[in-house]
């Protein structure tokens, strides 16, 4: 496989004191006084090839998962108890995972899985504290800290929802959730299911559901596809992602299942379970064409619109994000996937989303660069190194071109009646926000969530945040516009909302919920970073400033 150590020249570099290889197994205890030379938060695509290629470089790794098993969401696969006799036929590139899982387990990283990350410390500049916990869900079991001398952040994404009236209907599910069900589960969310939303995980959702038997009337994209035809050059750049698209349109021809864009479901129907959808054409805005509705059947509705990326871990720690193209906040990252924070790099979605196989190029670069940074030595030769970042970034080019394609356009809002559960948690409908924007003078969703406690619940606002946001900002009287541009893909008419909903990215002191018990038994000694480390952002440092640099990557390979 690309990339492993057989084909480095120079060959690893020594290898840390061996430590005695952990079981694969949820709930392992890791000793509060072992400290790795890094450890991998997530066992997905990138973390799984940051931690093979640095475990082959001779580093002491840690790789942690709330999971059971590698693989994330992208490789999500049946546990063994289920017996699957082909887990491979519900996804592409297996292969490619099935070779960095035979590598792990030939490695000598030390697997933690079941482990929930709830917050990374830092002691010092060579120095931090991942504190997880044990168990399903991160119940029932005792704390674990494990401790590093860097981290490599690797924690993917999570689907975005933009609430309608009838979405909390049992039988609508994420798009990505009717996926997990089936590639975990073995399980349809129904046997006549309607997909919808935006973005190309809606092609791959509608293409297993059907090949597993489900029956898919329509598939409803909000927006079209030409914005991929405005950039031929980044198109041609990556055939691998044309044949892809090509696999799945013949599977939907083949199954009969009709396209349609420049539409949504605007509403879902039924008492007990979902029996019937409303899709309305919508306009360049998302706004609902008044008499395009239409009903149609079915028992399930799939609808997603994109991912966002999971970065509760940096921001909490101060790390520099950007704006992505289609509204959400990634990682602001330097040209070895260091973030603005020394000594913490990431990779895979957390910068911005992707796909797996640039996920696999981020985890390999991150691993080459922490090694370098560690040992003092190029781990690879030159040449492989430009070979790999200039495959990540002509990758990195079409995942922007497809970020801004997909956008959620600011009309959406428009779907909402004033009984529309916004934040299902805390059931605020849409018309109280807007009686906390039009009467209470609130202007941005963290005042909003003051004055409704919309994002006050379970999920911390990661389901609604960004809905709550846009409404806010709908509901208030938008500055002059320029004129539309049929030619741009990143105006402020392709953003998700409004220009000024634009804020940083909330920063959570607990990526997870965890018991009063588990904070109790944190150790006494500081947890802040340490005063020699000038470059650890400060607690009250704004989080977002895309015109700050990273920190620059010097002693890394070039």
């Amino acid at each position: 496989m690309p990339g492993s150590a057989s084909e480095d020249p120079h060959g690893s570099s020594p290898r840390s004191p061996q430590r005695p290889r952990s079981p694969q197994r949820p709930g392992a205890r890791t000793g509060h006084d072992e400290r790795y030379d890094v450890v991998v938060l997530g066992a997905g695509p990138a973390g799984l090839a940051g931690a093979v290629r640095a475990a082959e470089l001779g580093l002491s790794v840690a790789l942690l998962d709330s999971a059971a098993q590698p693989g994330g969401q992208f490789y999500r696969h049946p546990a063994p108890a289920a017996r699957a006799t082909r887990p491979e036929a519900l996804h592409h590139d297996w292969p490619l995972f099935a070779g960095l899982r035979d590598r792990l387990a030939a490695s000598d990283a030390t697997l933690l899985f079941g482990h929930h990350v709830w917050t990374v410390t830092r002691e010092a500049e060579d120095h931090w504290s991942v504190h997880a916990l044990t168990g399903e869900d991160g119940q029932g079991q005792n704390p674990v800290v494990v401790r590093a001398r860097t981290v490599l952040l690797a924690t993917g994404s999570y689907e975005r929802h933009l609430p309608f009236p009838g979405w909390t209907l049992p039988g609508v599910v994420g798009a990505g959730g009717a996926q997990a069900m089936l590639k975990s589960g073995l399980a349809l969310p129904g046997r006549r299911v309607v997909v919808a939303g935006s973005g190309p995980l809606l092609l791959a959702v509608a293409t297993s559901l059907t090949a597993a038997g489900a029956e898919v009337p329509e598939l409803i994209e909000a927006t079209g596809y030409l914005g991929y035809a405005r950039h031929p050059g980044v198109l041609a750049a990556q055939p691998r992602k044309l044949a892809e698209a090509a696999l799945h349109g013949t599977a939907l021809l083949r199954h009969k299942v009709r396209l349609r864009t420049r539409h949504a479901v605007t509403e879902a129907h039924g008492m007990d379970r979902v029996t019937a959808v409303t899709v309305s054409r919508l306009d360049r805005d998302w706004r609902p064409v008044p008499g395009s509705g239409r009903r149609i059947a079915c028992d399930a509705l799939a609808v997603g619109h994109g991912l966002i990326p999971q970065i509760d871990l940096a921001t909490g720690l101060g790390c520099t994000t950007r704006r992505t193209a289609d509204g959400t906040h990634a990682l602001t990252l330097g040209p070895l996937q260091e973030t603005s924070l020394r000594g913490m790099w990431a990779a895979g979605e957390t910068s911005g989303v992707g796909g797996a196989r640039l996920a696999i190029a981020e985890g390999e670069l991150a691993a080459l660069a922490i090694a370098a940074r560690l040992t003092g030595r190029r781990p690879a030769p030159v040449a492989h190194l430009r070979t790999l970042r200039r495959g990540r970034d002509r990758m990195r080019a079409f995942a922007d071109v497809m970020a801004a394609t997909h956008a959620p356009g600011p009309g959406w809002t428009r779907w909402l009646s004033d009984d529309t559960d916004v934040c299902r948690c805390e059931e605020v409908p849409a018309g109280r926000v807007r009686e906390a924007v039009t009467e209470y003078g609130a202007r941005d969703a963290r005042t909003v969530k003051l004055l409704t406690r919309a994002g006050m619940g379970w999920c911390q606002g990661r389901m609604c945040g960004s809905a709550v946001a846009c409404l806010a900002a709908s509901s208030t009287p938008p500055p002059p516009s320029p004129s539309l541009s049929s030619s741009s893909s990143s105006d402020d008419a392709s953003r998700p909302c409004p220009p000024q909903t634009i804020e940083p990215p909330d920063r959570r002191p607990l990526a997870a919920p965890v018991p009063l018990a588990a904070l109790a038994a944190l150790p006494e000694s500081p947890e802040s970073p340490h005063p020699d480390a000038a470059d650890a952002p400060s607690p009250s440092r704004p989080s977002s400033n895309p015109t700050t640099p990273p920190h620059p990557t010097e002693g890394q390979p070039s």
